[in-house]
């Protein structure tokens, strides 16, 4: 995907994936916001070549929640 392709649709990931965050940890969205920008995980998600933005919403919840956890990711056999 070229580059202006993945910066569109970079806001709609982590729109989503914050609504996601919010609603499984019963936080506001503020607060996910935070965590997710925080995280392991967004730091990679950045990244287009990584290809994390293929993954679904849950699925990139799981490897937050992993990246949480342990301080780094482990991408999922799929």
């Amino acid at each position: 995907m070229d580059q202006a392709k993945f910066v569109a649709i970079m806001p709609r990931i982590s729109a989503d994936l914050v609504d996601y965050i919010s609603m499984q940890q019963n936080i506001g969205e503020e607060e996910a916001l935070q965590k997710l920008y925080a995280s392991v995980l967004y730091s990679e998600l950045e990244k287009e070549d990584t290809k994390l933005w293929h993954y679904s919403t849950p699925m990139l919840y799981q490897m937050f929640l992993q990246g949480e956890k342990a301080g780094k990711l482990e991408y999922p056999d799929v």
